[in-house]
């Protein structure tokens, strides 16, 4: 198992090189290591749940955390079962630039692509 598989192991997310790359980028931007990038799932969209996407520097009780090129990736353990096998990605194109979130467990039948099985 390389490291890379054992750290999405951990959370169940992966965390590309690009998104990773552009995170730490940020981070060391503001001056800071004491944050985590930290993806969890809220109430909202039209099935109900939506993605939210965050600096953060606080710790709570029960988050997994994994390492991905320098950048702690924080995952609530009421946000893991949906984010299970999620790709978090970079993307600088003429249509977009952003952070991504792939996610197998979401539906997509809804327009606002915030729905998840």
């Amino acid at each position: 198992m390389t490291a890379a598989e054992a750290q999405t192991e951990a959370t169940g997310v992966v965390l590309t090189d690009a998104a990773a790359s552009k995170a730490k980028a940020l981070l060391d931007q503001e001056g800071r290591d004491d944050l985590a990038l930290r993806i969890e799932v809220q109430p909202g969209g039209c099935a109900g749940l939506r993605y939210q996407l965050y600096f953060d520097d606080r710790s709570l009780d029960g988050d997994v955390v994994s390492e991905f090129g320098g950048v702690n990736l924080s995952v609530d353990r009421m946000s893991a079962p949906f984010l299970i096998g999620a790709k978090i990605d970079f993307v600088d194109s003429i249509e977009k630039q952003g952070f991504t979130i792939d996610n197998p467990n979401a539906t997509g039948s809804c327009a606002c692509g915030d729905s998840f099985n």
